[in-house]
């Protein structure tokens, strides 16, 4: 007859050496999660939205209007009022409805209210706003770049604008801040560029001559 050893065919006997025969065992799937992870972090990278993302873009490049800040504000103002209605209406004894309730849609209702006041509508684009700059440092420009900006409480939107000189490399420089409502020019300074490109590479710079 058989004995019951207590030990399953498909496990070695208590005792038995690894000889080294199974494939490496753990330290195998080991290794293998460890590459899994390396390559995983490199493949996290931060990206740009699509619409922000200027890099493939062919033509004329718009900025968002200042006005979609409306949006948001609009909905602020409609959950605040809900908000302050219910608790009117219904009162603060019931389940769902307290003080907490009354003082979050005032809260909304007033944040609601300043985004509408900060929703500017630009009406200075990049392209006008780079020509008065131009006008206004006295000088041909060549390369220059513009941002937009928000000025003061309100939060009114303000192109400011680096501009260059036209020579190569470049004797002046200036920047411009100019409001994106008006077309007025805030604040504006230009000098002698102090920059020294003479030791950058000029395949890089722009800088090399063509012929």
């Amino acid at each position: 007859m058989p004995s019951d050893t207590g030990a399953s065919e498909d496990q070695p006997a208590a005792g038995a050496e690894d000889d080294g025969t199974d494939g490496g065992g753990a330290e195998d799937v080991v290794a293998e999660v460890v590459v899994a992870d390396d390559v995983l972090d490199d493949d996290v990278v931060d990206e740009l939205p699509e619409d922000l993302d200027a890099t493939g873009f062919v033509g004329p490049y718009t900025f968002p209007n200042n006005n979609r800040r409306r949006i948001p504000a609009t909905i602020y103002l409609v959950l605040g009022a809900a908000c302050v209605v219910a608790v009117s209406v219904v009162g603060t004894d019931a389940p769902l409805l307290n003080v907490g309730v009354l003082w979050a849609g005032v809260l909304l209702v007033a944040f609601g209210a300043y985004g509408l006041v900060a929703g500017w509508t630009l009406r200075i684009d990049e392209t006008e706003a780079l020509s008065i700059a131009s006008g206004q440092v006295g000088f041909a420009v060549g390369h220059a770049s513009a941002q937009q900006v928000w000025r003061g409480w309100t939060s009114r939107p303000t192109w400011r604008i680096l501009l260059y000189s036209a020579e190569n490399p470049p004797s002046q420089r200036g920047i411009v801040l100019l409001d994106g409502v008006s077309g007025e020019v805030v604040e504006w300074f230009a000098e002698d560029n102090p920059e020294d490109w003479s030791g950058l590479d000029p395949s890089r710079t722009g800088l090399a001559d063509p012929g």
